[in-house]
């Protein structure tokens, strides 16, 4: 493994997106003793940054992954988010609410979930509208001084929203969907970013698993698996997809590597604070991933893949896709 900066924050090159484990995707109602495996699997990996959230699950994956890494936390960087969800004890519910009184009743629960002390990089899942960003950063810098969270993170946000948070508080990274085939962030929230000194953490990383190469047919989802929404996945956009996922298989078998693996390799080329968090449950699928670190693609093989075919169909459904910030 590789090591690198989210402004001051070191983490692997690659860290591991754990919401798979418990939350949407088919896999999520395996024992917890399989994602424990998987978690530890990338320890000895050198992954030393693990991605989670309250509302995964919900609740359920902030336990999973503090029992995972128990005995290893100062080996390792956690990253949570709160805000999407709303309540206090069993009426926590899914909602919107970033008020200063939920932070900090969510930082507690997450806390406790985590059993840990401290959370490394705590980020503002999605934007609410209805509390200024200044509110929002105003009581993570609190929660920074009192030593309850290290580093303050966005997601989704857009780039008035960065530059008034980052105004506030230094913002360690921001997260939001970004691949080969998901390339919103190049509106010019990348080139802010790099001005403002900020890490970038790309989620799904490989389209939802479809620039992995391995998703054929639809038959091998679970009926509840969310992919089974997404624009990209429904029959017909699905069908073509996997008709233009042909380019990035021919320039991964050049390369000798996967599909996967030249996917990861490109984000990683990019810039040397891109930290991708690629989720599995499977430990073949974390070592296939894991090996990117050493593709190195050269500038001709980075501008042959930026201009590589988009798929069919937006990478969220209309309700995910309201919950962006695009200011």
């Amino acid at each position: 493994m590789q090591y690198t900066q989210l402004r001051d924050l070191t983490v692997s090159k690659i860290g591991l997106g754990c919401m798979g484990m418990s939350h949407l995707f088919t896999g999520k109602d395996q024992p917890d003793e399989v994602h424990i495996a998987t978690i530890h699997r990338a320890l000895d990996l050198g992954v030393t940054f693990f991605d989670t959230a309250e509302i995964y699950g919900p609740l359920k994956n902030e336990v999973l992954v503090g029992k995972a890494l128990a005995g290893h936390r100062d080996e390792v960087v956690i990253a949570t988010k709160f805000g999407m969800m709303t309540g206090e004890g069993a009426e926590r519910k899914s909602g919107f609410d970033s008020t200063p009184k939920n932070i900090r009743y969510a930082v507690e629960a997450s806390l406790t979930r985590l059993n840990t002390d401290y959370i490394d990089l705590y980020y503002q899942h999605r934007v609410d509208k209805n509390v200024p960003i200044e509110d929002v950063v105003g009581t993570l810098s609190e929660l920074v001084t009192e030593g309850k969270i290290r580093h303050i993170g966005l997601s989704e946000a857009g780039m008035t929203t960065i530059r008034r948070a980052n105004a506030v508080h230094p913002i360690t990274a921001l997260q939001s969907e970004y691949s080969l085939w998901s390339r919103d962030p190049e509106d010019g929230t990348l080139d802010l970013l790099a001005e403002l000194g900020i890490g970038f953490v790309p989620y799904s990383p490989l389209s939802r698993g479809m620039l992995g190469g391995k998703i054929r047919s639809l038959d091998i989802f679970d009926e509840d698996d969310w992919r089974l929404s997404n624009p990209r996945f429904l029959p017909g956009n699905f069908e073509q997809n996997l008709e233009i996922l042909q380019e990035l298989e021919s320039i991964a078998a050049e390369l000798s590597a996967t599909p996967a693996q030249v996917a990861l390799a490109w984000l990683l080329a990019k810039r040397p604070d891109y930290v991708p968090i690629p989720g599995t449950v499977r430990i073949s699928h974390l070592e296939e991933d894991l090996a990117a670190v050493d593709l190195v693609l050269t500038a001709d093989q980075v501008a042959q893949l930026d201009r590589i075919s988009q798929p069919v169909g937006h990478h969220h459904n209309e309700e995910q896709t309201a919950m962006l910030d695009r200011g």
